[in-house]
């Protein structure tokens, strides 16, 4: 199983939070990832994304069916989003769609094993693996993108 997360692109300063739309430089972000990710992500891939208007667009940049989870809102914890994904157990991929620090938050989570935070770049992707070894759940990242590197 692989756990995709990928924060929303660059979005203006607004309120309130939940309605602050992208910018034209994060529609631009979300266009680059989303051509960078959909050949990439398995066809079966789960898309959960957060119901704030600036993860929603930048999911829809995917031009692809998505569910949307109140549960990974602003503001969610890490522990939320990796219930969500059902991680490390479950058989499908994840591709998360969410905001800092939560993502960052699952990230340490992910790599050391410990509560902490890594900072998630606007619009990049962070794209890990799961397995078995030795009996033991090991988490593997695979790839670390920002849409300015594409």
């Amino acid at each position: 199983m692989d756990l995709i997360l990928w924060r929303h692109a660059e979005a203006e300063d607004a309120t309130p939070d939940m309605e602050r739309a992208l910018t034209a430089k994060g529609r631009k972000q979300a266009k680059k990832m989303a051509n960078w990710l959909k050949p990439r992500i398995p066809e079966d891939t789960r898309i959960l994304v957060s119901p704030a208007k600036r993860t929603q667009q930048t999911a829809a940049a995917l031009g692809v069916d998505f569910s949307t989870l109140e549960e990974i809102a602003p503001g969610a914890s890490a522990h939320a989003l990796i219930k969500a994904a059902n991680w490390p157990q479950g058989a499908q991929s994840v591709l998360i769609v969410g905001h800092q620090p939560a993502l960052g938050e699952v990230a340490s989570l992910l790599l050391t094993g410990q509560e902490g935070s890594f900072t998630v770049k606007k619009g990049a992707v962070w794209w890990f693996s799961g397995r078995t070894r030795l009996g033991t759940n090991e988490s593997l990242l695979l790839a670390v993108v920002a849409p300015d590197l594409l």
